[in-house]
Order: C-alpha cells, then sequence, then structure tokens
C-alpha cells in the first residue's frame, strides 16, 4: 500500500528514544506522509524542536495555548489518519489509558476517532511493571495498536527488554494499520474462530554464528494474522519474524524448522483454521557445530572446498493435512518459479491440503520480502482464484475470503 497523501500526528513524549523519532519522521516524509509532530514538554528535553519543524510537513505543536485556534487538539485529531506516539513513556500509556488529558497529546488522543499506535520504550523494570501492563492491555481491548519494545542496550549501558522498536517496524506498523483503515471495514465473519497463523522463514543453524534460511520475511503471514483478527477470529502466530505483532494475536517466537513443528503440531488440532504462510526450510545441516568452524578447519575436513551434508527436515504440513479433524481448514503457501499452478496442485494433493496460495516469486514485486505480491488460489474442489499484484493485506483478505468460502459449502 502507498502512504503518499495520509496524514499521521507523531506524538514525541519525554523518553531517551525521543531522538529515533526524528528517523521515523523521516520515513514517514519521504514515503508520502502528511505528518504533523506534536512534543510534549518532556520531548523538548531530549529533542529540538526545529529539527522536527526542518523535517516534518508543518511546524511542531507543544502546547494546547501556543496558537491561535482554541482547540488545536480537535482539529488535530478530527483532521488525521492516524495518531502514532513514539516513543510512549509510561506516563503517557497511564494517561492515555485513564483519560486523564494534562497536554496537546493526550487531549489528541481522546480527541481523536482515528486509528492509534503506541510504541513502548523504557527501562526493563518499568515495562515489566504489571501497573504498564495492564494500562497496555486497557489500551489493546479498546483497538489501540501497540508495537512492543524489543530487546538490546538501553539507557545507562543495561541491557534488556524496552528499548523502541526499529523505525522501519514503527512505518511497517503504520502501513499495516493504513491499509486496513483504508479499505471497508472487514465483516466479523470468522467471529470465535479458531485461526493458527505461521510466518517467517526458518534459520537451521551450522553452527553458533552461522544459518541457513531463505527470503521470507513473513510480511504476507503477518498480513493474515492481522486480518484474520480483525475479523473476530482468536489468532495464534507462530513466527521466525520480528516485525511488530498483529494487534489481537497471541505470538509464540520459534526460530528452526524443528522449533516451528514443536510449536505448532500441540496445538493445530484446537483451532479450526491452520494457515502455513511460513517458509520452513526443506533442508538443514545433518550436524550443528557447538563452536564456530573456521575456514581452515572446513577446508582441512573438506580437503578442499569446504562441504556442508545437509538432511531433510520434517515436511510436518503433510501431519497437518492428512491428520486434521473433520471441519478443520488447512492451507498451505507455494512458492514457485515455473509452472506455478500445475506445481501447486500436485503438492495441495499429496499433502491433503483444502487450499494452495500459489506464487511466482521470480515475478518482479511479487513474494519474498515485497510489500506486494500476486497469488493464485488453488482449491482442492478445483476452482482457481488470480489474486493479482497488490498490497499483502489485500491477498490476506483473498485468502480469507476463500477461507470463508470453504467454510459454508
Amino acid at each position: 500500500m502507498s502512504l503518499a497523501g495520509r496524514h499521521v500526528v507523531l506524538g514525541v513524549t519525554g523518553g531517551i528514544a525521543a531522538y529515533k523519532a526524528v528517523e521515523v519522521c523521516r520515513r514517514l516524509v519521504d514515503a508520502g506522509v502528511h505528518v504533523a509532530p506534536v512534543l510534549t514538554e518532556g520531548a523538548t528535553h531530549f529533542v529540538g524542536e526545529t529539527t522536527f519543524s526542518a523535517l516534518a510537513s508543518e511546524p511542531v505543536q507543544t502546547s494546547l495555548w501556543d496558537e491561535a485556534s482554541p482547540i488545536p487538539h480537535t482539529r488535530l485529531g478530527q483532521r488525521t489518519d492516524l495518531v502514532l506516539v513514539a516513543p510512549a513513556t509510561a506516563r503517557l500509556l497511564s494517561a492515555y489509558a485513564s483519560g486523564y488529558s494534562d497536554d496537546l497529546l493526550t487531549a489528541t488522543l481522546l480527541a481523536t476517532r482515528a486509528p492509534v499506535i503506541v510504541c513502548p520504550a523504557m527501562h526493563t523494570e518499568m515495562w515489566e511493571h504489571p501497573a504498564v501492563q495492564a494500562n497496555l492491555d486497557t489500551l489493546r481491548s479498546r483497538g489501540v495498536v501497540v508495537v512492543p519494545p524489543a530487546e538490546g542496550r538501553l539507557a545507562g549501558g543495561d541491557v534488556g527488554t524496552g528499548r523502541l522498536a526499529d523505525p522501519a517496524d514503527i512505518v511497517a506498523a503504520v502501513e499495516q494499520v493504513l491499509s486496513g483503515a483504508a479499505a471497508t471495514a472487514p465483516a466479523r465473519d470468522l467471529e470465535g474462530v479458531r485461526v493458527l497463523v505461521t510466518a517467517g522463514g526458518t534459520r537451521e543453524a551450522i553452527d553458533p554464528v552461522r544459518v541457513i534460511t531463505n527470503r521470507s520475511s513473513g510480511k504476507q503471514g503477518y498480513a493474515i494474522a492481522a486480518e484474520a483478527a480483525a475479523r473476530g477470529a482468536q489468532v495464534t502466530l507462530v513466527t521466525t519474524a520480528s516485525l511488530a505483532a498483529p494487534a489481537g494475536a497471541e505470538v509464540i517466537d520459534v526460530v528452526s524448522a524443528a522449533d516451528m513443528q514443536a510449536a505448532v503440531m500441540p496445538i493445530a488440532p484446537d483451532h479450526d483454521v491452520v494457515v502455513m504462510a511460513a517458509a520452513v526450510a526443506d533442508f538443514r545441516p545433518a550436524v550443528v557445530a557447538d563452536h564456530k568452524l573456521k575456514k581452515d578447519e572446513l577446508a582441512a575436513a573438506a580437503d578442499g572446498p569446504p562441504t556442508i551434508v545437509l538432511e531433510p527436515t520434517h515436511d510436518f504440513l503433510v501431519d497437518l493435512g492428512h491428520g486434521k479433524r473433520p471441519g478443520q481448514l488447512v492451507v498451505g503457501f507455494a512458492a514457485e518459479t515455473d509452472d506455478l499452478v500445475a506445481n501447486a496442485r500436485k503438492k495441495l494433493e499429496r499433502k491433503n491440503l483444502d487450499l494452495i496460495v500459489a506464487n511466482d516469486v521470480a515475478a518482479p514485486g511479487v513474494g519474498f520480502e515485497h510489500d506486494t505480491n500476486a497469488v493464485v488460489l488453488v482449491r482442492a474442489d478445483g476452482v482457481d482464484q488470480d489474486v493479482p499484484l497488490t498490497d499483502k493485506r489485500s491477498v490476506a483478505r483473498a485468502v480469507l475470503d476463500a477461507v470463508v468460502a470453504l467454510r459454508t459449502t
């Protein structure tokens, strides 16, 4: 989806991570977004108003009282497509959750009906405090999208969870939310349906440093999880990707094909729909070294060019397809470079699936690492559907439309 022409209020609060909001602002403007920056008084202790005024689409606002309009918060809240707060401090989360308004940013948050994204950033002890987590639960229950903090180096040299999410991930969350907001509100046709989605490319260890992986970014799986949740489903997302968690989804992080199998197989029977969007490795190293393999060690072992012996991973999608319970649907993905539909149908029949989402990853703008995709939905009943190149959220809608249709036949 293009962000060009969309309007975003960027709220910046008083945390050390406020300097990263400059990069968020720049990325949004580069994407064609009209950015209206709102800084709290605390934020101005960390970043300068001049910086944001120079980069954003209009001058910084910091106060309810510093412009001609007597109700700047109402004007900001009504005209925007989305309010983004990055970073969001514990104080901001508390004020927003309780409906307390004492500055322009909190007033704007209460005065808008647009989607809201908050990106918390704080020390680990604060992030893990029950009061902060309770406030986040309250906000999530009201439809606020939370982009959780990452783990890493914090202020003062500490290391832990609380670091502001990467600016690229924050902008991706904006794109994802606006993609959903731009479309017609989804029907709640998956209300109460339990949907299990996998996403991302697995990583198979060679040694503690090196891995074998693939180009999957996880974006399509995340789009399916987000769309399913928006349509009322109870969503579990098993993922190797480090993207912003879709609102309302339970997320289980994994790394390898074996990890994904161990996470998926015990819970799959409890779900009504299983969508295997992850790119699970077909092969892994037969032996994983317990230390970093040196170049000369590899060469000596192979008496020439280094050799890594591979073994097949277990294709647990076969287990899911042949072991599905009555009424359960299992959806697979097929990334191909030739004979797209023929190869996808062979896979569908061999694995006893209900639907295959097939894409030609050699085509421009399709599949791995792109924000767009073009697919053919290959069904067990012989009905195929072409979905031409579009954003991945739209592809997700088409996939779930097919799932709903199959559940009602």
